[in-house]
């Protein structure tokens, strides 16, 4: 995970853009993600350049009925994300083929990808940079775990920024 603060935090330092996605619930917490850097996690602060590409719902269908439900997110990332760009998958199973199609155009695009799965995902993705494994026997326990995750990785990658005078805690 502190690897994952160091890319993330590097990404943002340099211009770059988190970019995160889900399917069903891990749509929801990329949202929820997302929403942590843009506003805030307990403090306010400057927001920190962040997007979700479950959001759109004309992109998303219209990409889903012209190329595909899986290409969903691969469509958006290969219109949207550069070098500098991270890519953050989220998925319960690590199997999600738009997920998966999604990271490979990330690195193809030259972004630093990571993924926050469960321990049950045994695959090695050796286009990923990141594979975050997280405890839990069903999509409920995994998903409640990743929760706490992806707060910590804001909440980190927050004090990163502020310690490097990137953004400020606001009064």
């Amino acid at each position: 995970m502190v690897l994952s603060v160091k890319k993330i935090s590097k990404s943002i330092l340099s211009g770059g853009c988190l970019y995160v996605a889900g399917n069903g619930g891990s749509a929801a917490d990329s949202q929820h993600f997302v929403a942590e850097f843009i506003s805030k996690l307990s403090k306010d602060r400057d927001p920190i350049k962040a997007i979700s590409l479950t959001v759109d719902t004309s992109i998303i269908t219209a990409i889903g009925n012209d190329y595909g439900f899986e290409n969903v997110f691969s469509r958006q990332v290969e219109a949207l994300i550069n070098e500098n760009d991270i890519f953050f998958a989220i998925t319960t199973s690590g199997k999600s083929k738009n997920i998966l199609k999604a990271i490979k155009m990330a690195k193809e695009k030259g972004s630093t990808t990571i993924m926050l799965t469960s321990n049950n995902y045994h695959r090695s993705n050796p286009s990923c940079d990141i594979i975050i494994r997280s405890p839990g026997e069903t999509t409920a326990q995994i998903q409640e775990t990743h929760l706490i995750i992806y707060h910590t990785i804001c909440y980190l990658t927050e004090k990163q920024l502020v310690e490097e005078k990137f953004i400020s805690y606001r009064n």
